[in-house]
């Protein structure tokens, strides 16, 4: 009986992921502010360099901002040229944490919303991200047990959490940016709101938690409070997995709104927020570095993933049961950069398409074919997101740079691993083309 119920319950996810195939695994809260926060400081070191007394006269002699800035400057006077440590490749724990109540310490008692590895390298200015899904089933470290991985925050902060993606996963954390919650309510409010498209219609009510969620689909201007919303929905049917899927047309939108010039002036206001509701172990120097790094670091070049499982509910809980060998393919891939040299042969692709996309959706078809690859999937979706989702772990970033030299339409579209297969599993490779291409 009880297999039977695992089997109707995981036929209903696969339908839903079936449904939502041309939906991304991409990166989540935590990925967008850090990146504000890094450019912010970024363009005060740009903007500023060599002008020490402006940074003073704006921000105050004695402010957070002032002595960082001092700081970097006899760092930079010590050693002109950009630290040797950021030649080589880091990896670094990005948390996002739910709300304890406390004004005194919102960091203790929360449990990680959102947990992302990001592996950057400096050499070749690439970013990896890994997003492992809070429901994730693991030994917490510390003789804690079998219980969901966002539980490790709650139990032991981030040397708890850190120790038990080290135990569990087989690598090495050089730095952590714990955000919350209210960083991503403020900061987007201090910019004016952020325009976004939300792809369908978002409803939930959680009165005990004070989270009320009511956004149409179509063109919105989000302020701080639905943003937060927005990035926390989980209940159409995927869960948390589905909550993932949602968050590259936000970060897209928070880059296209922090390089207009009116931000400038509210950087003072940007670093206060820094300052209250983030916290890390990156100094202000290893900030500015990775600001001037991730300055150059083209967006088509980002590479996402989530670790692959299946949902498994055992009662009123519910799990996400890690794939023990994907999941080292992926960490394989994503983190450590280990891709098995072989060439291509008899490539196979899949094409799904919005209805009103039919036009372009032939014509990729047809280009695709005269690259000599086959096209073993054509389908019409409502699809809500532009992508190319490398199903093979011979599909390389490398290989989507060179077709799109011969395939110029696929240039803008996100390049995501999907290490679960579940969109066309005999495809090498899928590209969606959307209504919406924002």
């Amino acid at each position: 009986m009880e297999e039977e119920k695992n089997k109707e319950e995981y036929s209903v996810f696969l339908r839903q992921i079936e449904q939502q195939r041309n939906e991304d695994i991409s990166l989540m809260k935590t990925v967008f502010i850090t990146v504000l926060i890094v450019l912010a400081v970024g363009f005060i070191i740009l903007f500023f360099a060599g002008n020490e007394n402006k940074i003073k006269a704006i921000f105050g002699d004695d402010s957070h901002i002032a002595k960082i800035f001092d700081s970097i400057v006899k760092k930079r006077q010590e050693s002109p040229k950009i630290s040797s440590m950021f030649s080589s490749r880091k990896n670094i724990l990005l948390l996002g944490v739910d709300s304890n109540g406390s004004n005194t310490d919102p960091w203790r008692g929360t449990r990680s919303d959102t947990i992302i590895l990001m592996n950057i390298d400096g050499k070749t200015k690439s970013v990896n991200a890994v997003s492992i899904p809070r429901d994730s089933k693991v030994y917490l470290a510390d003789g804690h047990g079998v219980q969901k991985i966002n539980s490790a925050h709650a139990l032991g902060g981030v040397r708890l959490t850190k120790k038990t993606i080290e135990e569990t996963f087989g690598v090495r954390i050089n730095k952590y940016i714990i955000v919350s919650d209210d960083a991503v309510k403020n900061v987007i409010d201090v910019l004016g709101g952020l325009p976004i498209y939300v792809e369908k219609d978002l409803n939930y009510d959680d009165f005990s938690g004070n989270l009320h969620i009511h956004l149409k689909k179509g063109e919105h201007v989000l302020t701080g409070k639905e943003a937060v919303g927005y990035l926390r929905f989980r209940h159409d049917g995927l869960g948390d997995i589905g909550r993932t899927q949602r968050q590259q047309w936000f970060l897209k939108s928070l880059l296209e709104k922090i390089q207009h010039p009116d931000v400038i002036a509210k950087l003072p206001e940007i670093v206060e927020i820094a300052n209250n509701y983030i916290k890390t172990d990156l100094s202000g120097y290893e900030l500015m570095q990775y600001a001037l790094m991730m300055k150059n670091v083209d967006m088509e070049k980002i590479e996402v993933a989530t670790l692959p499982g299946r949902p498994n509910k055992k009662g009123s809980t519910s799990f996400w049961i890690l794939d023990p060998e994907k999941t080292q393919e992926v960490i394989d891939r994503m983190i450590y950069r280990e891709h098995e040299k072989s060439e291509l042969t008899d490539v196979k692709a899949g094409i799904v398409y919005a209805p009103e996309k039919e036009h372009e959706a032939m014509t990729m078809k047809k280009k695709l074919e005269e690259q000599g690859i086959e096209i073993v999937c054509e389908r019409k979706s409502a699809t809500s997101r532009a992508l190319f989702i490398a199903n093979s772990k011979d599909v390389s970033t490398k290989y989507f740079s060179e077709l799109k030299e011969s395939v110029p339409e696929l240039r803008g579209k996100q390049f995501v691993y999907d290490a679960n297969k579940f969109n066309c599993p005999k495809s090498d490779f899928i590209v969606t083309l959307t209504g919406n291409d924002k």
